[in-house]
């Protein structure tokens, strides 16, 4: 068993934990404040939640809250860029979806989650074209956990194609070239670093974008509408669960990452059945059991056949 691989999904286990019990509040804000304004807010609330982490820690260490070195800190300063610009593109496009689906559409969590997760075919996919060999127990767990996810999203199946399903699709891209990213460069500089730079720049992007749209109308009324949806959204699923993203990703390779980051359906549906009281159908629970085993699965890969070709 590839103890990295078992490091790395249990780090990315967390994250989806995180990711999946905020898939309903992030829904929620959609209908009381505009996307780009939402994620400007939430990413910044991300970074200052980060930043607090980092100050206490360095007080408590005695030691600076980047390491010293020009190369460090240009490392940890071109990838927050980087993986911020591609994070903004990744988030926004997902709450434009979330945000345009019609109102006889009453399957909006379902479709999005659904499709958000088609990563987990796309990051392999991705990896193979960038050079990195894909091990065939991967491959086998990506089918496993993608229509595990099927079932745990769309217990009733698809019918009819939205807007909406098309901007998710193009999220599911995005997010699979922000996996890649994650890998290309995060392995050399502290994963709450490159966190915090990515954050500010995906605020920062995302207020600019808010500025271009013209959202500023009612915008004060709005934050104060949904400011608990964004500072849960900020310190939980922005700052800790995609800082455990780029920790995670250090010991699991990209194709792993994706696979065991796909328990955020599981995770989603186990947190309908906590707080909503909802209970799972034969077929959610199919797909839970289906998520896990390719979650397993991927665990006895030998990190030797995913390095690079």
């Amino acid at each position: 068993m590839n103890k990295n691989n078992v490091k790395g999904s249990l780090i990315l286990g967390l994250a989806s934990l995180l990711w999946g019990l905020a898939f309903v509040v992030q829904s929620d804000a959609a209908d009381k404040i505009s996307p780009f304004i939402f994620n400007g807010l939430r990413s910044l609330v991300g970074a200052a939640a980060i930043f607090l982490y980092l100050f206490v820690k360095s007080k408590i260490s005695k030691s600076p809250i980047f390491k010293s070195g020009n190369s460090y800190k240009k490392a940890a300063i071109s990838g927050g860029i980087i993986c911020g610009t591609v994070l903004c593109i990744a988030t926004n496009l997902q709450q434009l979806g979330i945000t345009v689906y019609p109102s006889k559409c009453n399957t909006v969590e379902a479709r999005s989650g659904f499709l958000t997760t088609l990563y987990v075919v796309i990051v392999p996919i991705a990896s193979i074209i960038v050079g990195k060999r894909v091990a065939l127990p991967v491959w086998i767990a990506s089918v496993f956990a993608m229509m595990g996810v099927y079932f745990l999203c769309l217990t009733n199946g698809i019918s009819n194609i939205y807007y909406g399903d098309i901007l998710m699709f193009l999220c599911a891209v995005t997010f699979s070239l922000h996996i890649m990213a994650v890998d290309k460069y995060g392995a050399g500089v502290g994963g709450a670093q490159l966190s915090f730079i990515q954050f500010i720049v995906c605020g920062v992007l995302s207020i600019i974008l808010s500025f271009a749209a013209r959202e500023g109308h009612n915008a004060i009324s709005d934050i104060r509408l949904a400011l608990p949806q964004i500072i849960y959204m900020g310190v939980f699923s922005s700052g800790f669960a995609y800082t455990l993203q780029i920790v995670g990703q250090k010991y699991a390779e990209p194709a792993v990452a994706s696979i065991s980051m796909s328990l955020e359906g599981v995770f989603a549906t186990l947190g309908g059945l906590v707080i909503m009281g909802s209970v799972p159908s034969v077929k959610e629970t199919i797909g839970c059991v289906l998520v896990f085993i390719a979650t397993v699965t991927v665990q006895i890969t030998p990190r030797r056949k995913m390095k690079n070709g």
